[in-house]
């Protein structure tokens, strides 16, 4: 199945682009709005007071309107990261991831993407939002674990630190525990990856270091050594 791709904006005229460009931004009103399946061309053109015959000469159809919407929505996303990674250069690594994290849980719930990947009965929508998110979001995050393995800072996998905070992101976007803790998806997202790099149990003996977890929680090593003959 391929991309949902349009064309139709950069080959029409300065004058036809801005048109363009007023169609996706009101379509971007109404698709993401409450009632998404049932808002038709008829009630964008309504809402833009042009007829459908000028919106389909720019989009040929619904889908490569959502396209276009969605191209824009995600540049907003990836522009947002740049710009976080940016701010956080030279921090420390857990600050580095932190911040991604915010910024990336505050777009990806500001756009809908979790409500945009379950598709609203349209396969072809489902793939494209997975793809986008894929490419903006999750191999900048990918590389971000990848590079504090590289630096020895990561104990675990970083396949396996991507793969939980995925799983993670989707789980959260979609869950109702914000809401009963009064938290954002993004702070608890924050909170899921800090759980994972830190752990989450606290010692009941201030000050106890690697070293002593070490005593306590055997190394796969360890477990070698003691089973073998």
């Amino acid at each position: 199945m391929g991309t949902m791709e349009t064309k139709s904006v950069s080959e029409v005229s300065e004058g036809d682009g801005r048109r363009a460009d007023v169609i996706v931004e009101a379509a971007g009103r109404l698709f993401f709005a409450p009632g998404f399946a049932r808002v038709s061309m008829d009630d964008l053109a309504r809402e833009l007071r042009m007829s459908k015959k000028t919106i389909y000469r720019h989009f040929p159809d619904k889908r490569s309107l959502l396209a276009a919407v969605l191209d824009r929505q995600f540049a907003a996303v990836e522009r947002t990261l740049v710009a976080a990674a940016e701010d956080a250069e030279g921090q420390p690594f857990g600050v580095r991831v932190q911040r991604f994290l915010i910024a990336a849980g505050s777009e990806l719930e500001r756009i809908g993407a979790a409500q945009l990947a379950a598709g609203r009965g349209d396969a072809m929508l489902r793939q494209y939002v997975e793809q986008r998110v894929d490419a903006v979001v999750y191999r900048r995050l990918d590389e971000l674990f990848r590079d504090g393995h590289r630096q020895g800072l990561l104990s675990a996998p970083p396949e396996l630190l991507s793969e939980i905070t995925r799983g993670a992101v989707e789980r959260l976007l979609t869950s109702p525990l914000p809401r009963e803790l009064d938290w954002t998806a993004a702070d608890l997202l924050r909170a899921s990856v800090d759980t994972v790099l830190y752990g989450a149990i606290r010692s009941a003996r201030p000050g106890i270091d690697d070293e002593q977890l070490g005593a306590v929680i055997p190394t796969a090593r360890d477990d070698e050594q003691e089973v073998g003959p």
